[in-house]
C-alpha cells in the first residue's frame, strides 16, 4: 500500500487535472534548422487597464517553426502595476474558500486564453492558476505544455516558436464545451475553432485575439485585482530559465507578496525559493513523499500545500491526510484529477466539507 501511495504522490503539486492519458499526442516531424539568435526582450511599462487589442486575423499555419538555441535575456525593464490584488497573507487570514481557476477555466473554456481567464473573473475566481514557459525568444507566456500541438492549430515545441510566432495560433483549435482535451470530436464540436485565424467569423462579443497563448506580463496587466497561482514548468536547465524570467517578472510588477509559487520538481523549487527567497511556494512531489509518507515535518516556510484527492485508486486525501495538515498548520488547496468524476459542484462540496480552502477549478462556476 506504501508503494501505491507513493505512486499516487506523483501528482501531488497543482497544475495536471485537465490531463487526459488516454489522449495521445498528435505525432509531428521533428524539424532540425540553424540555431537563431535573437536579441534580449525588453518589457515595456505597463498601465493597471485591462489590456484591449483589436481582432487580429491570421492564415492558418502551413509552415515548420524555426527551431532556436537557448536565449540569455536581459533583466525585466516594466515598472510595477499598482492594483487592489489581494496578498497571500490576506488570502489565507481571510479564512474563505478560494475559487482559484485552473487555466482559467479548463473545462469551461480555451485553455490558458484571454478568453477563459475573463468569464472566469465574471465567474468569481478569487485567484488564477496559470503555467509558464518560455518562448525561443525568451518572453514569459502562459503555456502547460511544452508543445503547442495540445491546444493550437500549430505544431512543434514551444522553444521553436518567438512570442510573435507563437501569439498568431489559434489556442481554441481543440476548445470543445465540456471536454478537455478531446481530439477525436466532429469538426462542429471545437465551436471557437478559426475564430482567431479569421476563417470563420467571431461570434457576438467574442474578440479573436483573446483566443490566443499570451504572455505573463499580459495577465498581470490584465487582471490587477487577482493574485496568481504559477507553475513552474519542466526541470533542470529549463526550469531554472523560467525561474530566472518569473523572479525578474515578480519583482518588476511587485507581485512578491500577491503570488504563490509551484513546482513538481523539488529542485525547481528549492532554486526559485533561492533567488525570491519572499515569494510564497509549494512544496513539490519528493518534499510531499517525505512529510506524508515518512513523517518528516514540513519546513514552516510551506503554508500552502496544492494536491489531488486521487491517484487512479489510490486515495490522497484521507482522514491520515487531514491529521497531517493539522499538525503543520497548512492550508490545503485541491486540484481536480479526474475531470468527467470531480470537476463538478457537489465534488467541490465535498472536498470543502472535508475542509479544503482553495478548489483549484477547471469550472469555476461551479465553485460554491
Amino acid at each position: 500500500m506504501r508503494a501505491l501511495v507513493l505512486t499516487g504522490l506523483l501528482l501531488l503539486v497543482a497544475c495536471s487535472s485537465g490531463t487526459d492519458p488516454s489522449v495521445a499526442p498528435a505525432t509531428t516531424s521533428p524539424v532540425t534548422t540553424s540555431p537563431v539568435t535573437t536579441s534580449p526582450v525588453t518589457t515595456s511599462q505597463v498601465t493597471t487597464s485591462p489590456v484591449t487589442t483589436s481582432p487580429v486575423t491570421t492564415s492558418p499555419v502551413t509552415t515548420s517553426p524555426v527551431t532556436t538555441s537557448p536565449v540569455t535575456t536581459s533583466p525585466v525593464t516594466t515598472s510595477p502595476v499598482g492594483s487592489e490584488r489581494p496578498t497571500i497573507e490576506e488570502l489565507l487570514a481571510s479564512g474563505e474558500v478560494l475559487n482559484i481557476a485552473h487555466a482559467g477555466g479548463d473545462q469551461e473554456w480555451p485553455h490558458s486564453t484571454f478568453y477563459a481567464y475573463d468569464r472566469a473573473v465574471d465567474a468569481g475566481a478569487d485567484v488564477l492558476e496559470l503555467d509558464v514557459q518560455l518562448t525561443g525568444d525568451g518572453v514569459l507566456i502562459v503555456q502547460h505544455d511544452d508543445t503547442v500541438d495540445g491546444t493550437t492549430n500549430g505544431t512543434g515545441p514551444v522553444t521553436s516558436f518567438t512570442f510573435d510566432e507563437i501569439t498568431e495560433l489559434d489556442a481554441a483549435h481543440w476548445y470543445a464545451p465540456g471536454c478537455w482535451p478531446c481530439r477525436d470530436l466532429d469538426d462542429d464540436a471545437y465551436v471557437l475553432r478559426g475564430v482567431r485565424t479569421g476563417d470563420v467569423p467571431a461570434p457576438d462579443g467574442v474578440d479573436p485575439d483573446d483566443l490566443r497563448i499570451v504572455s505573463f506580463a499580459e495577465v498581470v496587466e490584465r487582471y490587477p485585482a487577482h493574485p496568481l497561482d504559477i507553475e513552474i514548468k519542466g526541470s533542470a536547465e529549463s526550469a531554472v530559465a523560467v525561474a530566472d524570467r518569473l523572479a525578474a517578472e515578480i519583482d518588476a510588477f511587485d507581485l512578491t507578496d500577491h503570488v504563490v509559487v509551484v513546482s513538481f520538481d523539488d529542485a525547481t523549487i528549492e532554486y526559485f525559493q533561492s533567488i525570491a527567497p519572499d515569494v510564497e511556494v509549494s512544496p513539490g512531489v519528493a518534499t510531499m513523499s517525505r512529510w506524508l509518507l515518512e513523517g518528516e515535518a514540513l519546513d514552516p516556510v510551506y503554508r500552502i500545500v496544492q494536491v489531488p484527492p486521487m491517484f487512479g485508486e489510490v486515495e490522497v486525501i484521507t482522514p491520515a491526510f487531514w491529521d497531517a495538515v493539522a499538525d503543520a498548520g497548512v492550508a490545503v488547496w485541491m486540484w481536480p484529477n479526474d475531470a468527467a468524476a470531480q470537476e463538478n459542484a457537489a465534488f467541490y462540496r465535498e472536498m470543502i466539507d472535508q475542509g479544503v480552502s482553495g478548489i483549484i477549478a477547471g469550472r469555476p462556476s461551479d465553485v460554491p
